[in-house]
């Protein structure tokens, strides 16, 4: 059997994507369904394999394909289970062994899972700015900070298939932000896109420095960044702060794989124009002289509609 082609499906929150994927990381055919419509795992399970079926059919690439990639919250790649993932509808406290149930509904086709900041850092050596690269850390800047370690050419796991939680390493050690986890000054409760304008609402409330953002009910990060386009000083000096956070834990993270790169990816990347140079000064400032200046920043080379899907499919290659 031609198995040249890969399919690789990103679960969400909200929604989830997927797609047919050829060799090159062309996404042939894609759809999303609801995720967050279904408070059980079965019935959630039989629609995805519907809609993976439809796209293989509309791709013309039925025989031909290798095996289903997943990037999941929580998800383990040792076992091919989702766990206490409680930002899905009918994930929860639960262990759902999605892997065996997804290959069980379309007909015996191998699963391979894991976590989406994982998938994430196999998409960008398989398809993006990674490729050729043996040691990167990916950071995944979104609603949260997730994060997927490689060395030596391998995403590090861990013995329980859940290393790589550096979004909730703590950033800072004295009065923290409470983080949903649990723990105080988290890196994600700063350097997230929630964090991003955690710290607006925080500064707005404790400074009367005249900012854009004041005019704002509901201030998002993406209002935060229009305004430091716009030349907003209050909105630039968050910036500043953010990425300054980022590169002193950048440092400290160097400092336990000596990564050639630090790959950075996800809505609140786009901002690299105001968080670029910060990170890089604080990182070199804290970071060991024997790295220093030796770890490139690089960001996400992906298309950002495709990048999800390319992320899980290549976890499909090695089926």
């Amino acid at each position: 059997m031609d198995s040249t082609y890969v399919v690789g499906i990103d679960v969400g929150g909200q929604t989830s994507k997927l797609g047919v994927v050829d060799a090159r990381g062309t996404v042939l055919a894609q759809t999303v369904i609801r995720t967050d419509t279904y408070n059980e795992i079965e019935p959630y399970i039989a629609e995805l394999a519907d809609a993976v079926k439809r796209i293989v059919k509309e791709s013309g690439t039925e025989g031909k394909v290798r095996g289903i990639g997943v990037g999941a919250p929580n998800g383990n790649y040792y076992t091919g289970t989702i766990e206490n993932a409680v930002n899905l509808t009918w994930g929860g406290a639960n262990v759902v062994p999605f892997a065996k149930l997804l290959s069980e509904a379309v007909g015996g086709l191998p699963v391979a899972l894991t976590n989406d900041a994982n998938a994430a850092a196999v998409g960008e050596m398989t398809y993006g700015a990674a490729r050729g690269m043996k040691n990167f850390i990916m950071i995944t800047l979104g609603t949260g900070v997730g994060s997927g370690i490689v060395i030596n050419g391998e995403v590090v796991y861990g013995h329980d298939g859940f290393a790589g939680e550096l979004g909730h390493v703590a950033a800072v050690r004295n009065n923290g932000r409470t983080c949903n986890c649990g723990k105080t000054g988290c890196l994600e409760t700063y350097a997230s896109a929630t964090g991003v304008a955690r710290t607006a609402r925080e500064w707005l409330e404790l400074t009367d420095e005249p900012s854009v953002l004041r005019s704002l009910d509901n201030i998002a990060s993406k209002d935060v960044y229009e305004a430091a386009k716009d030349g907003d000083k209050l909105a630039l000096k968050i910036f500043e702060f953010t990425g300054k956070i980022l590169g002193r834990s950048f440092a400290d993270f160097i400092a336990f794989s000596s990564p050639e790169a630090i790959v950075l990816f996800g809505g609140l990347a786009r901002a690299k124009e105001f968080l670029n140079g910060p990170i890089e000064e604080a990182m070199n400032a804290n970071v060991l002289p024997l790295w220093r200046g030796k770890v490139k920043i690089v960001y996400s080379q992906l298309k950002e509609s495709d990048a999800a899907i390319l992320g899980a499919s290549a976890l499909a290659w090695e089926l």
